[in-house]
């Protein structure tokens, strides 16, 4: 199945399928058909004026979709599920893109066992995600095969074991949120200091890059890669970053960590 022929539906039209929609636009690799239902206006609109391409509908149309995406915050699932299992199309493919909700009660919930779990990495918007996937019983060679055309286009998509997707909820479908808006402070800093923004986001590209490989392939202990830098003028902040790390991030992992 090529990504011209299939037709693809999202439950929830927020920021999850403005990433994946925009991916797909920025590939080239647009499906023959987004439907979404959303219904909230505003939230719709935000995502038509990036991805004039999708099309909004009821849930049943959604439903009829070869490939029907549950981008819905968890709590919303055990009321959504009852909706969606009496319209799913017999042969649907049916992504969940939250955490917490197992294969598991997803397969009871919907009456299908072809279902798969994905947590998205923002990046994917422009094809450099990093979105492990876990597949549910029913998923077999040929609709892996059809699902890759989908996941494609929006980066790396490994393949792990289900109990670990909470765990990459936290590191890389929030991660980005733990450093984008240093970043964007790194940015506006250097051009207070004089340097354009090219030059500037040229170095901030490398900068980047450069110190992730040093902590993940120098050899040296974590302590000993952050003393290779003798000046490091946000120190004073260091401490209660770290306890932030250690207290927030424990809580909100317990919090989205299925019940077994």
């Amino acid at each position: 199945m090529s990504h011209e022929h299939v037709r693809t539906g999202f439950v929830g039209g927020g920021r999850v399928t403005r990433v994946l929609v925009g991916g797909w636009r920025h590939a080239g690799a647009l499906p023959a058909e987004s439907l979404v239902n959303e219904p909230d206006d505003a939230a719709f609109a935000q995502l038509a004026e990036q991805c004039p391409e999708v099309r909004r509908v009821p849930l049943e149309e959604v439903a009829a979709a070869d490939v029907v995406f549950l981008a819905l915050h968890p709590p919303v699932f055990a009321a959504m599920l009852p909706a969606l299992r009496s319209c799913l199309g017999a042969q649907a493919l049916v992504v969940s893109l939250a955490p917490k909700i197992t294969l598991s009660a997803l397969t009871r919930g919907l009456g299908t066992a072809r279902v798969v779990r994905m947590i998205p990495n923002a990046p994917s918007i422009i094809g450099r995600g990093y979105n492990p996937v876990a597949f549910g019983e029913g998923i077999d060679a040929a609709a892996r095969q059809d699902l890759s055309v989908l996941f494609a286009p929006w980066g790396a998509w490994p393949v792990v074991q289900e109990r670990d997707l909470e765990a990459y909820a936290i590191l890389t479908g929030m991660g980005p949120t733990y450093y984008w808006y240093q970043w964007q402070a790194l940015r506006e800093a250097a051009g207070q200091f004089g340097l354009s923004p090219e030059r500037a986001d040229e170095a901030l590209r490398h900068m980047l890059d450069g110190a992730l490989a040093t902590l993940l392939q120098s050899g040296l202990s974590p302590a000993g890669v952050m003393d290779l830098i003798p000046v490091r003028p946000l120190q004073a902040i260091e401490e209660p970053v770290a306890a932030a790390y250690s207290t927030a991030l424990p809580a909100l992992f317990a919090k989205i960590k299925p019940a077994v």
